[in-house]
């Protein structure tokens, strides 16, 4: 599902108008008979609304809103918000609609006009439908007062975007509507994807207005949503006369003394993404570990003799026999370490994964960049990627950072999150829908690390492996956080569910 930029949905709107085509004004009736049903499927005849109309397409839309559920037997009121603003005309038209409807309570608050008319009784559900997408400014004044009134109401639907939030850059500073749920046309914003506006969307549910799809395929994106369908075919099927040797050799280099968890978790992820074989290359100390743990991958430790050795990896190590590498959990940072991983990729061409350490590592050493092998995939946290490119003022601000990072470097980004953004060399960008608070657990990044490294060494392309990557282990956590509990699942359930995300995107069918 693609991302827009607000001018774009304008566009898709006036290209559908002119070619379906369809009057502008039945387009918003189309607008607001999805949102009345949304509605209605939620709340009861219990419930009050109280429309808040702005004076444009945004109030228009509340406007019909309003019509519809009074027309079902629910009890609205409609207060439209007027600052010396010009109506548009399709707001204009839906005024004299809902006006025929005698007993419907309308009321007009001006510049002057008290706010304090629209009362947030625990029983009022508030429709905010003062502003859309098309809001270039930051509210004040009467919409100001009206924003704060809505903000102490205890249930807030917002129409198309909270008023006040913008949809291509950051809102801060101005009023906003803190919404409960947002009801989005056709296709999701931008701002939604970012963490600094969750206070103000809430929960986010597009809906299908009939704006015309092949218009929408052919615009330039912001941005993605990962969808099932697309992961599914990024993964190829198996063939029956398949051995290990047709799905990759990956190596995991990974752990140190106290955080041999790390290389274990990476290690079985990527054994349970599918890769033909896995070698964790880890240190002397944690050898038994990885054997007992992950009987199924292969052992090598810079030297089994010298059992106090803390490193992972060492001048010894030969990466030419692998198909890919994953670097970087638990790894530390000593001197030692760094000289190492600068070894390492300046002797290895193909894409790499580079996680925890290995990225703080890179952070200090800015010039081990150029060594990164093309295509690497990078999987920082936000204080991570800080380090990496420095701090930015808002969201907007580090995603730009991001897109600018991949094509400059040549690298995917994983930039973890609630919505895990994957940006590739060529600046597009995936936002993961899948995933929970549950994740948010230490060994969760080193899953996630070893399973991108075990879909990157059967062949997927780097951005490729990445998304999926990030949809299945954000699935896995999904199944994970069913049957433990968000508060009660483990790293190590996200492996344990994997095979059940792989199952449930390719079609095979559930996993027990």
């Amino acid at each position: 599902m693609k991302i827009l930029a607000a001018e774009q949905i304008r566009q898709a709107d006036s290209y559908t108008i002119r070619h379906e085509p369809v009057a502008s004004i039945d387009l918003m009736e189309r607008a607001a008979s999805a949102c009345f049903k949304w509605i209605a499927a939620r709340f009861t005849f219990d419930d009050r609304f109280i429309i808040c109309c702005g004076p444009g397409n945004n109030g228009g839309d509340g406007l019909a809103i309003a019509r519809m559920l009074h027309q079902n037997g629910y009890r609205a009121e409609v207060f439209a918000i007027r600052s010396g603003s010009r109506a548009s005309k399709d707001f204009l038209v839906n005024e004299k609609r809902l006006k025929k409807f005698g007993k419907l309570p309308y009321s007009i608050i001006n510049a002057q006009g008290k706010a304090d008319l629209i009362r947030a009784e625990d029983d009022v559900v508030i429709v905010d439908a003062l502003f859309g997408t098309g809001l270039d400014r930051t509210l004040t004044g009467i919409y100001e007062k009206v924003v704060d009134r809505i903000n102490r109401a205890s249930r807030v639907v917002a129409i198309d975007m909270p008023s006040g939030l913008y949809a291509d850059r950051t809102s801060a500073g101005g009023a906003v509507v803190k919404a409960d749920w947002t009801l989005s046309f056709q296709v999701p914003k931008l701002a939604f994807f970012f963490a600094e506006n969750a206070l103000y969307a809430g929960n986010v549910k597009v809906l299908p207005i009939g704006l015309d799809e092949r218009f929408i395929d052919q615009l330039p994106a912001a941005g993605e949503v990962t969808m099932a369908r697309s992961v599914q075919a990024m993964l190829p099927p198996r063939h029956p006369f398949a051995h290990k040797g047709n799905y990759g050799h990956a190596a995991i280099l990974a752990g140190s003394y106290g955080k041999m968890g790390a290389a274990v978790l990476a290690t079985r992820a990527c054994l349970r993404a599918g890769a033909g074989l896995t070698t964790a290359v880890i240190p002397a100390c944690g050898y038994e570990i990885i054997q007992l743990a992950a009987p199924e991958a292969m052992c090598l430790t810079p030297s089994l003799a010298d059992e106090d050795n803390p490193m992972t990896i060492s001048a010894a190590f030969n990466p030419d026999p692998f198909d890919t590498l994953a670097i970087g959990p638990g790894i530390g940072t000593n001197k030692d370490t760094v000289s190492a991983l600068k070894n390492v990729m300046k002797s290895f061409s193909r894409p790499v994964v580079l996680d925890a350490d290995a990225l703080n590592i890179i952070a200090a050493h800015k010039d081990m960049l150029k060594h990164v092998p093309p295509g690497s995939i990078l999987t920082p946290h936000p204080k991570e990627f800080e380090r990496l490119t420095g701090t930015a003022t808002d969201d907007f601000e580090r995603h730009s950072r991001q897109v600018d990072f991949s094509r400059t470097h040549g690298l995917v980004i994983v930039l973890k999150g609630r919505y895990t953004c994957i940006s590739d060399a060529k600046g597009n960008c995936h936002f993961n829908p899948t995933g929970n608070p549950g994740l948010a657990k230490g060994g969760s990044g080193d899953v996630l690390t070893g399973i991108i490294a075990g879909l990157l060494a059967q062949g997927l392309s780097p951005a490729d492996a990445a998304v999926a990557g990030a949809y299945l282990h954000g699935l896995a956590g999904d199944f994970a956080a069913k049957k433990y509990g968000q508060r009660s699942m483990v790293a190590g359930d996200i492996i344990r569910m994997l095979g059940r995300a792989l199952a449930h995107v390719t079609g095979q069918g559930a996993v027990a």
